[in-house]
């Protein structure tokens, strides 16, 4: 790294895995790539595999989960990683925080790194969220006086003083990330990576943690690598971004653009979605078949009530199932949840639940549905993220003068009265 003012530079950066059961008819392969690496021949494996797109089924045993991934980043700076669901986010940061080899290609970096990845990641659920705090500390390289100085900051900005001495295997998933979040930021890492993970922790912790990150940038001159499918939090926190797809990048500069170009891609989300049962979400106990929102007319008025409808299949006896809705706008901001609170037990057997989605509501603009199926005590089945879309357009009946986009992010029509007081 030439540039002094680089503190990570990423070199020609590939991920190859292998599909199917780990360990099995795996000896063949690696024979002749010991064969051709004893007559200093390139690994064979390496020239086939396909391109990381998960939608489609494929010929190869070997995919791309990255490809010929090349970029820099600057001190200070706060690059914000984007792109849909499998596109290789999470593989890239993995690689970046030595979690995992690059297959091929190198990372150059200066100073400590420290990452947020998954819930728990480096936490031992036996040892109390205080141990766990010098446990990290000593892993990225403090001493304990250098711990000890900052842990009263740590504790009081997770919010876990109460718990701090219990085993952190009895901390709630957001309670975890809070500390995490909190021994990572603090401790004063040259280069901070936090995968979308903080979407686990509440909305006033969120912003919390989003200004952190802005200050450790700001004024610490720290680095900061954020994956988050939040397009609002990349927006404000993030001075460059890179749309990962399918493995590779698609686009790397300003962060207007890159959220531009993300947008448009996401033009393509469709209303209806149907599986076939060996690829439906779910699990062994349930599975979503179909997903499906529409209006009466075909038409999307805004002046129309409208349905979002989830046919769903129960493996099991008298199963306490139920569906949940979240909406973000076409920027992805989360706007409004709708649980089904009419939570019942259910036999084997495929079930529909409709959601009505009341009139004049919705804006003249595109949202996007996330549906959530949830089993016995609220145990996640199958996440769809932003799975279906709506696109809704305008009468313009009982609207008046107001036609056409109005602003913010839902236009609902509420009722007025006028009366008189006092007449002169």
């Amino acid at each position: 790294m030439s540039n002094k003012n680089i503190i990570l530079k990423a070199e020609n950066i590939s991920k190859q895995y292998r599909l199917g059961t780990v360990g099995t008819g795996t000896l063949s392969h690696d024979l002749n790539r010991f064969w051709h690496r004893i007559r200093g021949k390139e690994d064979p494996y390496l020239k086939v595999g396909e391109v990381n797109d998960r939608s489609s089924k494929g010929t190869s045993d070997y995919v791309w989960a990255l490809k010929d991934i090349n970029f820099e980043v600057e001190a200070g700076e706060v690059l914000g990683i984007i792109g849909k669901n499998g596109a290789g986010k999470s593989t890239l940061l993995k690689i970046l925080s030595k979690v995992t080899a690059p297959t091929t290609g190198s990372i150059k970096s200066r100073g400590r790194i420290a990452s947020l990845l998954e819930v728990g990641t480096g936490f031992n659920p036996e040892l109390t969220g205080r141990e766990n705090i010098y446990l990290n500390g000593a892993i990225l390289g403090m001493t304990k006086k250098e711990i000890t100085s900052k842990l009263d900051e740590i504790i009081d900005f997770s919010g876990c003083e109460r718990y701090i001495d219990t085993p952190t295997k009895r901390y709630s998933s957001g309670m975890t990330v809070r500390l995490a979040f909190a021994v990572a930021a603090f401790l004063e890492p040259e280069i901070l990576v936090v995968d979308e993970v903080l979407a686990v922790g509440d909305a006033e912790f969120q912003k919390k943690a989003i200004g952190k990150m802005q200050d450790i940038s700001r004024e610490g001159g720290r680095t900061v690598l954020f994956v988050s499918h939040n397009m609002a939090a990349v927006k404000s926190l993030c001075t460059r971004g890179m749309l990962i797809e399918n493995g590779t990048i698609k686009f790397l500069g300003e962060i207007d653009q890159t959220l531009d170009l993300y947008n448009k891609q996401n033009k393509a989300v469709k209303s209806e979605i149907k599986w076939d049962a060996n690829k439906a979400p779910g699990n062994k106990n349930a599975i979503i078949k179909s997903v499906k929102i529409y209006t009466k007319s075909g038409l999307n008025y805004i002046e129309e009530d409208a349905f979002l409808e989830v046919i769903f299949e129960n493996f099991l006896e008298n199963q306490s199932l139920n569906v949940s809705i979240s909406i973000f706008d076409e920027q992805e901001t989360y706007l409004i949840a709708s649980p089904n609170l009419d939570r019942k037990k259910y036999n084997k057997g495929v079930f529909k639940s409709v959601c009505k989605l009341d009139k004049n509501i919705f804006n003249n603009t595109k949202y996007l549905f996330t549906i959530l199926l949830l089993g016995e005590n609220n145990q996640l089945i199958a996440q769809l993220n932003n799975i279906i879309a709506i696109d809704f357009n305008e009468k313009g009946i009982n609207r008046g003068d107001f036609h056409g986009h109005w602003s913010g992010a839902l236009r609902p029509y509420f009722k007025w009265t006028n009366s008189e007081i006092e007449v002169y």
